[in-house]
């Protein structure tokens, strides 16, 4: 099946007690056994089923399977929220003593939990002085579990080289992780170019209505857990809080999601609920066409910015003069999805005064919403840094992030217009 096909049908046949054709909300905390030895096999995962809806639940399953499907993918988890599935796809690699290496342009969130957290759980996290290859080959050692970068850069905007990135990282026998919230799977699919785990924030495009929170994490089912004993021990060896089982052995390429789920979900609980997983299927049956409008409107809006007087500069990787619009071609056939930042000209005051003016687009710190988001994350999603760490992860003081939605494009660039001569 195509993407439209499996965004509306993948994951799910017509349930067969009642015959819904919509995926029923199964709102239940646990599930009956037949007996004692079903119950054992469930634990031992000899057999598929559902023990606990901390652990699995029957509407979050179809959402799995879906996204699966879209990412190429073996196998998906549902959590509660994007910041869920980044910290679970690291905890579940890397433990104290070990490191990560990370591209420096990353949503604030991620900065936060990588500059601030994982330290303190012993995690270190190595920030790479870019986005390159070479950049991130250089900080990687023995102790190196993941390298992680965002295929799109919230909200830098720019585009990794998703294939040299995993081929460099795998020449060391070293996963790799990619936030793939703002491409989609719609644009591009990272397991299609060697990437080994796939992080998405549901919460952003895929649920497209800024109703529900949600994050996925996907397997790829590509890197061989098994030849790397020495640095994935804990895929060969068997988990001593899960029953003594060797994953490579019970769930052969699906090692990583299953251990996923029965580690650290199973024991932190950053379980998604079956109603928030229903809301997330509603808005991904939808997302191959909103990603269609979002990437049109958002090229005319940074067409109509670059020749604005009061814009000092614009940044988006549809644009030909972009230093990254040739990867946006390779990756993504030119299509660079909804988020762009620019640079208001006056500084840090112009930025507020602009960002205050808006009408039509909402001031808030979401995006991928059917809406017109706006942002100025000097004051607000990377407020917490410095002006020199915010440069660092591409954040000026002046720039605005837009996240554009599906609007006529007449009404959205009224209302930028309207903003700028405020600001100016």
């Amino acid at each position: 099946m195509k993407d439209q096909t499996i965004a509306i049908h993948g994951g799910y046949e017509t349930e067969s007690t009642t015959h819904s054709v919509a995926v029923p909300i199964y709102q239940t905390v646990a599930y009956e056994f037949d007996s004692a030895q079903h119950g054992a096999d469930l634990f031992n995962l000899a057999v598929p089923g559902n023990i606990y809806s901390r652990i699995m639940n029957p509407t979050c399953d179809v959402l799995e399977k879906r996204v699966a499907m879209l990412e190429g993918g073996v196998g998906a988890l549902a959590l509660s929220a994007g910041s869920a599935a980044i910290h679970y796809a690291i905890i579940n690699l890397a433990e104290a003593g070990d490191n990560i290496v990370t591209v420096p342009q990353l949503y604030g969130g991620t900065y936060t939990l990588f500059a601030h957290m994982l330290p303190k759980l012993g995690i270190q996290v190595r920030f790479a002085d870019g986005d390159s290859p070479a950049a991130l080959e250089k900080l990687i050692d023995k102790r190196t579990k993941a390298v992680f970068f965002e295929s799109i850069g919230n909200p830098a905007g720019n585009i990794i080289d998703v294939a040299a990135v995993a081929a460099m990282a795998r020449s060391h026998g070293v996963a790799t992780i990619c936030d793939n919230t703002v491409a989609t799977p719609v644009l591009l699919k990272p397991a299609a170019h060697g990437v080994d785990i796939v992080v998405h924030s549901a919460t952003k495009y895929m649920g497209g209505h800024g109703v529900a929170l949600g994050g996925l994490l996907v397997d790829s089912g590509q890197f061989p857990w098994a030849e790397h004993k020495a640095r994935y021990p804990m895929f060969s060896e068997p988990e001593p809080s899960y029953h003594g089982v060797v994953y490579v052995d019970a769930l052969g390429p699906a090692a990583y999601i299953g251990r996923a789920r029965t580690v650290p979900l199973r024991n932190t609980g950053s379980a998604l609920s079956p109603f928030n997983a229903f809301q997330l299927l509603q808005g991904l049956e939808t997302l191959p066409l909103r990603m269609e409008r979002h990437c049109e409107n958002a090229r005319k809006v940074a067409e109509h910015l670059q020749s604005h007087k009061a814009v000092e500069w614009v940044s988006y990787a549809g644009l030909k003069d972009h230093p990254h619009y040739a990867l946006a071609q390779k990756y993504m056939n030119g299509r660079a999805s909804g988020l762009l930042q620019f640079g208001v000209k006056g500084g840090f005051e112009a930025g507020v005064r602009f960002y205050d003016a808006l009408k039509l687009f909402k001031r808030l710190v979401n995006i991928g919403d059917a809406k017109s988001l706006a942002c100025h994350p000097a004051s607000t999603t990377h407020r917490q840094l410095t002006e020199e760490e915010q440069r660092s992860v591409g954040v000026a003081p002046e720039a605005i992030r837009l996240s554009v939605g599906i609007e006529d494009i007449d009404d959205i660039l009224e209302d930028l217009d309207q903003a700028l001569a405020v600001a100016a």
